[in-house]
């Protein structure tokens, strides 16, 4: 039985003082409810809809403050990258390498993260089927991936607006036996508040507990103790504070 996996981190990296604030708090919730989260944090996010939105501290300061995690905290790391010459950098931090929604078919990006060992884990596109994500998965195995993972983040619904098809995850985990569910990207409105991404938060412990009934192996949550000043997804992440009590209630 593929053991649970649980991500957790802040949409963005915005200081060193967060990223402590997040990792303290999942090493307690990792000693008290015997799991592991992986930390998750983005050094740089290069597709924010508009060009004056934060983005983070890019890729040289970035890595070392999340090595600097790693370091401190004993966690594992998960990034996400955009464009190829990006793995092999953050491979040296990072124990897991996230290939973006809109970039899954993105064939460098995908060899360059395979090539480097760690583990990738393929977001499924906007406008993909789970059954499409074959293909990735296929060009990640081919380039000489030890592991790969697919994660479920909802489709485009209309104009600003995402749903969920959890038909989806058990068509992917007939293709790899480790299928996430993001439940934090897929309550997304994308590009509904002018100018920018937002969302509805409220919806995510449904989302996590759906995608369980319907056989996830594991959870993507973006979490943030003040998630309304968050720089990045703002409406969309989870209280930092309500995480241990949704990860209770889905090992139940």
């Amino acid at each position: 039985m593929t053991k649970e996996v649980f991500i957790a981190g802040p949409c963005v990296i915005e200081s060193a003082e967060l990223l402590d604030t997040v990792a303290q708090e999942l090493v307690k919730i990792n000693k008290e409810l015997d799991v592991e989260i992986i930390f998750k944090a983005s050094f740089d996010k290069a597709n924010r809809t508009s060009i004056h939105s934060f983005r983070g501290p890019g890729i040289d300061n970035g890595l070392k403050m999340l090595g600097d995690v790693k370091e401190k905290y004993g966690l594992r790391i998960l990034t996400d990258i955009h464009e190829a010459w990006q793995a092999e950098k953050a491979a040296e931090v990072c124990d897991v390498l996230q290939i973006p929604a809109f970039l899954c078919r993105q064939t460098d990006l995908l060899v360059a993260a395979a090539q480097t060992g760690k583990i990738v884990n393929i977001k499924k596109a906007q406008f993909l089927s789970g059954r499409d994500m074959v293909y990735p998965v296929q060009k990640a195995n081919d380039s000489g991936a030890k592991e790969v993972w697919l994660t479920e983040r909802g489709n485009t619904f209309g104009y600003n607006n995402l749903v969920v098809d959890f038909r989806n995850i058990p068509d992917m985990k007939e293709i790899v036996p480790t299928v996430i569910m993001d439940c934090t990207h897929s309550v997304q409105r994308p590009s509904a508040g002018n100018g920018k991404t937002v969302g509805d938060r409220k919806f995510v412990p449904a989302m996590a507990k759906a995608a369980k009934a319907f056989g996830a192996t594991g959870y993507f949550f973006e979490v943030h103790p003040d998630p309304d000043k968050g720089l990045s997804d703002a409406a969309n992440m989870l209280e930092l504070a309500k995480l241990k009590s949704l990860i209770e209630e889905l090992k139940r």
